[in-house]
Formats: structure tokens, C-alpha cells, sequence
């Protein structure tokens, strides 16, 4: 008789010690600026937690989690408007990541290559 299959190994996760460090909303998540690693270009805001970032870090793609849908996705895995993860850096506070990527196309749902271009309130 052949034993059993072990069983899968758990899901990675965020380390401990990043893990700790954030300071999450209410929600569990933290906001997350792309930036254009080349020429400091905001691109978006999206939202992460824990695994959201774990997969950011592990994988080299963007990886956010909509609140809307109420599930994870790969920036680019439909539109093609893909993010190359170049750096990721957590603010003085803890509270916000910003996330320095090579961004093919168009960053904004829009299809505009920022979200930040469209409704301009202020530019002196």
C-alpha cells in the first residue's frame, strides 16, 4: 500500500519583518504609488496587502488588489499595459510603498498613460 501524497506546502508569504513594519488601514491595505523608474513619472495609485506586496516582491510584476473586484490583479495580465517592478521602498512612516517600475503602455484604465494627466486642479 503507497502512502498518501503529502500534502502541498503552504502559500509564501510577506516576511515577518516587512509584515511588521506595515501600517495598514482599516481594510488591511496600503496604497501603492507606481512611479516611472526612469524619469520619476507618477503613474497610479493602487491598493496592496500583504499578499498583494509578497507577490509584487517575489515576482517582478505589479501585483495590487482591487477593491472593487475584490481580487487580486497583475497589472497588465489583460490590457498588456505592463509594470516591471525596478525597486520597491516603503514611506518614513511605514504606510505607503512606492513602487518604481518600468511601465509598458498605458498605466490609467483610461488608457492615458498616467492617471494623474487627465484633471489637472493646479499647474504653475
Amino acid at each position: 500500500m503507497t502512502p498518501p501524497p503529502a500534502p502541498p506546502p503552504p502559500p509564501a508569504s510577506l516576511d515577518p519583518a516587512i509584515a511588521a513594519r506595515l501600517k495598514r488601514g482599516v481594510d488591511g491595505l496600503v496604497p501603492a504609488i507606481a512611479q516611472q523608474y526612469d524619469t520619476g513619472e507618477v503613474l497610479m495609485l493602487g491598493w496592496m496587502d500583504d499578499e498583494a506586496l509578497h507577490r509584487t516582491l517575489t515576482t517582478g510584476r505589479c501585483t495590487y488588489w482591487s477593491r472593487s473586484r475584490q481580487e487580486y490583479w497583475v497589472k497588465g495580465d489583460t490590457s498588456g499595459h505592463v509594470q516591471h517592478v525596478k525597486s520597491v521602498a516603503l514611506d518614513c512612516d511605514a504606510d505607503t510603498v512606492l513602487v518604481k517600475v518600468d511601465q509598458t503602455g498605458a498605466a490609467c484604465h483610461t488608457g492615458d498613460r498616467t492617471c494623474f494627466d487627465a484633471d489637472v486642479l493646479l499647474d504653475s
